[in-house]
């Protein structure tokens, strides 16, 4: 039941805010959505996705976004290949065509998704250069938000969607964001097609899973006409500290990362010395698997606020975008609030378990004993 007068506020204009943003205001809510950063174009905003049926994409289309994005996504993006470090194919599946069968997780980039939501919103929804600090209940539902530029705000929701170091997570949960066991450093290739085109043949239109010796090189062919790559290692949490690797010296960051591949393939080493981007080391975090809470009246989160994972089943930003529209069904079509985002939360546990718990196991697989084998056979086993 649509309540206008009910002010919700979003902390976090990523995916899965800008996800319930939009259906809430397609029921005619006017949710107020607040982000840190400057505007849109204040940093990129990551490589590829897939968005799979029952999750991104059933998403979009309650958002009315569907054929927009069917207009823009990749189903090419889905064709994978899974090698070893001496370049040993355990699975290819270079030549996907988009039939009924396989257009179930077509790629598109971050950027383009996030613009295509950014721009079916109404002009003054987005607050940008409000980096939320802070929120405290002021009643017993209501709670008042604080800003780190000064601004406060008092609202009946507040939706935490600011990622895995949310500062709306505290309200609920006890629980931090904890250092998984793996750090990576991005790698990009930019103009690919033309400055590398024998890179771009061995790689393909979408992924390459190279894995051996508990390390990771992860391909993808993206859509502005970069490689974007992943260097992962199963490492203790100051690795790169002692990495020493610098975005002044790129050449001399690039010979640092070659140096621990240096019994892989000539091709596979052709992803480092290719690079011509930024560099960028990040470590990766997670939340617990089973990650759940009371139900507190007036507060909720959503995404990597909510259930923060490791990258390597797909799942974040498609469980977000779920997380985003969940709420927003919950909200429109409940006319008890409280029972509504209860409602939600029910839901998303479940869910978010078994994405969690999958992701894990995929994470433990990748940087395991014999990991090429073990994906090959994985992916092989989904096309029986």
């Amino acid at each position: 039941m649509t309540n206008p007068s009910y002010r919700i506020a979003i902390i976090g204009a990523g995916l899965g805010g800008l996800t319930l943003a939009k259906i809430l205001q397609n029921a005619g809510y006017t949710p107020v959505l607040y982000e840190g950063e400057a505007s849109r174009y204040v940093r990129p905003q990551g490589g590829t996705l897939d968005l799979e049926t029952h999750t991104g994409q059933r998403a979009l289309e309650l958002a009315g976004l569907i054929d927009l994005f069917y207009e823009v996504c990749r189903f090419e993006g889905q064709s994978s290949k899974t090698v070893d470090k001496n370049g040993k194919v355990y699975h290819e599946d270079h030549d996907l065509l988009p039939t009924a069968e396989e257009t179930s997780r077509p790629e598109i980039d971050r950027t383009e998704l996030r613009d295509l939501l950014l721009d079916s919103l109404q002009a003054d929804t987005i607050r940008w250069g409000h980096k939320c600090t802070g929120a405290v209940p002021i009643d017993d539902s209501r709670y008042e938000l604080y800003f780190e530029n000064g601004h406060t705000d008092v609202v009946d929701l507040v939706v935490g969607a600011d990622g895995a170091f949310s500062r709306i997570r505290p309200l609920v949960s006890d629980e931090k964001a904890k250092y998984s066991g793996v750090s990576m450093v991005e790698l990009n290739i930019t103009n690919a097609e033309e400055l590398f085109p024998e890179l771009v043949a061995y790689n393909g239109p979408g992924t390459v899973y190279a894995l051996s010796d508990h390390k990771t090189i992860i391909a993808q062919m993206n859509g502005d006409g970069r490689i974007r790559v992943y260097l992962g290692f199963k490492s203790d949490v100051s690795f790169l500290e002692a990495l020493k690797l610098s975005h002044k010296e790129p050449e001399i960051a690039k010979q640092t990362l070659l140096n621990l591949f240096s019994d892989w393939s000539n091709d596979l080493k052709h992803y480092i010395i290719c690079a011509n981007g930024e560099i960028t080391p990040r470590r990766i975090y997670m939340l617990p698997v089973a990650h759940k809470w009371e139900n507190k009246k007036g507060v909720t989160l959503i995404g990597d606020a909510a259930h923060l994972m490791s990258p390597f089943a797909g799942a974040g930003a498609n469980l977000a975008m779920l997380d985003g529209a969940e709420l927003a069904l919950s909200i429109i079509h409940t006319d008890n609030h409280e029972r509504a985002s209860r409602e939600y939360e029910k839901r998303m546990f479940e869910y978010a378990r078994k994405a969690s718990s999958e992701t894990k196991e995929n994470m433990d697989l990748f940087f395991s004993e014999g990991a090429a084998a073990k994906l090959g056979a994985l992916m092989n086993s989904f096309q029986e």
